[in-house]
């Protein structure tokens, strides 16, 4: 299984832990990469969030925990049986004021998402130039290399930090189950008995 280092990393291992699944006690801080659960039924990689879907829909990892921004964004050819209903947060249009997105006849957007934000314009009518940028996405609009941001809001604190708010909302978005389309039938046992007891810790 592959587990996304990051937002929604500690979170994955709790829910994990609360499924029966645990791994060692120092997998937050080590610097390997793969890891056997404590019982031995399962062998963990830890990937970058935006590599989640690529290690799972090409067979490196038969399973995957994956937030629905990468989803979205990356749009993989992977199953998607369970919402795990943690990692909630939104994807929202943010800027300086309303009138940002007016500033132009097509508005510059720096985003880590430049699929879904190129969509969510295009929707709309609305053209619109896409900067894409790896981070620190809030700079944008002070020093003026775009107008509007699209970006993963959880409380709303940076925004606001940044002279930013929110002039739109994309999606919501969780952390989501996602398996190998090959795995589902090979190994469907072990996938079975995976999925039987994250629905058992859902429910």
């Amino acid at each position: 299984m592959a587990l996304p280092k990051g937002r929604i990393f500690d979170a994955s291992l709790s829910f994990l832990a609360g499924c029966g699944i645990s791994l060692p006690p120092d997998t937050a801080s080590t610097r390997k990469l793969q890891l056997d659960s404590s019982d031995g039924r399962y062998r963990f990689i830890l990937v970058k969030a935006i590599d989640v879907p690529i290690y799972v829909e090409y067979g490196a990892a038969d399973a995957g925990i994956c937030g629905t921004d990468v989803l979205r964004e990356l749009a993989p050819d992977v199953h998607q049986p369970l919402d795990l209903k943690f990692g909630r947060c939104r994807m929202v249009v943010a800027g300086r004021g309303t009138e940002d997105g007016n500033a132009r006849p097509a508005p510059r957007i720096a985003t880590k998402y430049p699929r879904i934000a190129e969509q969510f314009f295009r929707q709309r009518g609305k053209a619109v130039e896409v900067i894409p940028v790896s981070g620190s996405v809030e700079l944008a609009p002070a020093l003026g290399l775009a107008e509007l941001i699209v970006d993963l809001v959880e409380t709303g604190n940076t925004l606001r930090e940044n002279g930013l708010v929110v002039v739109d909302e994309i999606m919501q978005c969780t952390a989501r189950l996602i398996i190998n389309r090959a795995s589902f039938h090979t190994r469907q046992k072990e996938i079975s008995a995976l999925l039987d007891c994250m629905e058992r810790r859902l429910s």
